[in-house]
């Protein structure tokens, strides 16, 4: 029985894909020179500006690949809650005291946050998640 592939690249995207493939062929990254390699690979792509579709498939592979690579060897560590909550108040451009004010939290539990004197608790999560438009599970990472 015949299996119909609708992902089949024919034509023209074939044939950019296929370039793509020859100049540097889709495999694990093995090394953090083969890491480089391809992200030299990567730039060059993004450098063109408008893809086809063969290459920005091309692109989209490689891609994968490169970060299945880098969380395997470079894993990047959740923010802590006072971290979490730092850049926060950074980003929305608010003081303790006003976050105190619009959310109810109070000042001392904001302040040990902070201080990483303690963890966010449930309830503060739900209220930062609301004040600040996010959702909660950014800032339950670290449960």
């Amino acid at each position: 029985m015949a299996t119909i592939n609708s992902f089949r690249l024919k034509g023209k995207v074939q044939d950019s894909y296929l370039e793509c493939i020859q100049a540097f062929p889709l495999t694990t990254i093995s090394s953090d020179d083969h890491l480089a390699a391809a992200g030299e690979v990567m730039d060059g792509l993004l450098a063109r500006g408008k893809l086809d579709r063969g290459q920005q498939s091309y692109l989209d592979a490689l891609s994968d690949l490169v970060a299945s690579y880098e969380d395997e060897h470079f894993p990047i560590e959740p923010a802590s809650d006072a971290e979490m909550l730092r850049h926060l108040l950074d980003a929305k451009g608010v003081s303790q005291a006003q976050l105190h004010r619009e959310t109810g939290i109070s000042k001392s539990s904001i302040s040990e946050v902070l201080s990483e004197k303690k963890p966010l608790s449930r309830p503060m999560m739900r209220k930062l998640a609301d004040y600040f438009h996010i959702d909660i599970s950014v800032l339950a990472a670290n449960i």
